[in-house]
């Protein structure tokens, strides 16, 4: 850059953002150009340029203008920021703030996005950071700390029913929105269910995306599958791996998977994942994943089938 700065245009293209953008932001936060030469127009310097790209960021992942240039000022978000709980100034859509624990800036700005009702910006916000992040990263770091957050709101206050059913529809449809792999000679070897009457299907969903990333085929049966018809797919697919979900103990009966097991076609890796299942009970060899990485991992080389 220059001794003397960049003008608001060069900023502007940049930034990638309309100058009106750039306008705006000086007027109304503060984030203007701070070097003056008398007689000529301020110019932005490389500090001003920091702080507008923060606060760029920050607004573009969901977080209310007068915030991102708050942080913008202080030089950006710190990870370890706690999340605020308690209500927000009162705003046209606005309501309370879910608390995300430790999670950063992303997190934040899509539950603020998720309590508007906004599913334009819930999908901004979370394709922007598959596309930036991947989907495990974006799981752990975004989503289910925000998931976890509205859960838990709901069970203490029996609301947000509305809101839990908008931000799921938006995660599942970023989620199918990541491309699958080419067809391959062989049909998917891998087989993701839910357990009976197990409705939370977005971790499935997560993994299915989670394995497109990594060019691995699946098949996806979704909730509340029923252990006589998954048996049955196993038997017409002759899948290598069989993954069944459980999200609640209610769920989460080993007799499921010793049912499975017991079928036409045994499956060589048999995965129970999801906090629902029961550690101890779990039928010998059933693998029991701690995490979507750790899931990811058991998955993405199993071997084809050489068919029966």
């Amino acid at each position: 850059m220059a001794d003397d700065g960049l003008s608001a245009g060069a900023v502007a293209r940049r930034l990638g953002i309309a100058v009106t953008t750039l306008r705006s932001w000086h007027q109304r936060y503060g984030l203007g150009p701070s070097r003056h030469v008398p007689g000529q127009h301020r110019r932005y310097s490389v500090e001003d340029l920091d702080r507008l790209d923060v606060m760029r960021r920050l607004t573009a992942e969901g977080i209310a203008p007068a915030e991102a240039a708050h942080w913008a000022r202080r030089g950006g978000v710190p990870e370890e920021e706690p999340d605020r709980d308690g209500p927000l100034p009162a705003r046209t859509g606005g309501g309370t703030v879910i608390a995300v624990g430790p999670a950063g800036p992303a997190a934040r700005g899509l539950a603020r996005a998720a309590m508007r009702l906004d599913p334009l910006a819930m999908r901004a916000g979370i394709g922007s950071a598959i596309d930036a992040d991947g989907v495990v990263a974006t799981w752990d770091r975004m989503l289910r700390p925000v998931l976890v957050g509205i859960g838990e709101r709901h069970a203490a206050s029996a609301a947000f029913i509305e809101v839990e059913h908008l931000l799921s529809r938006c995660v599942s449809e970023a989620l199918a929105a990541v491309p699958r792999p080419p067809a391959a000679g062989s049909p998917p070897q891998i087989l993701l269910s839910c357990a009976d009457e197990e409705q939370h299907s977005l971790p499935l969903e997560a993994l299915a995306a989670a394995l497109a990333e990594v060019g691995v085929h699946c098949r996806l049966l979704g909730a509340r599958v029923p252990v006589t018809a998954l048996v049955d797919a196993v038997g017409r697919t002759a899948p290598q791996a069989v993954v069944v979900w459980s999200h609640r103990p209610a769920t989460g009966d080993p007799a499921q998977l010793s049912t499975v097991r017991a079928g036409s076609w045994p499956p060589p890796l048999l995965v129970a994942a999801g906090p629902g299942w029961p550690p101890d009970l779990l039928p010998p060899g059933v693998r029991s994943p701690a995490s979507l990485a750790e899931a990811l991992t058991m998955l993405r080389d199993v071997p084809a089938s050489s068919g029966r």
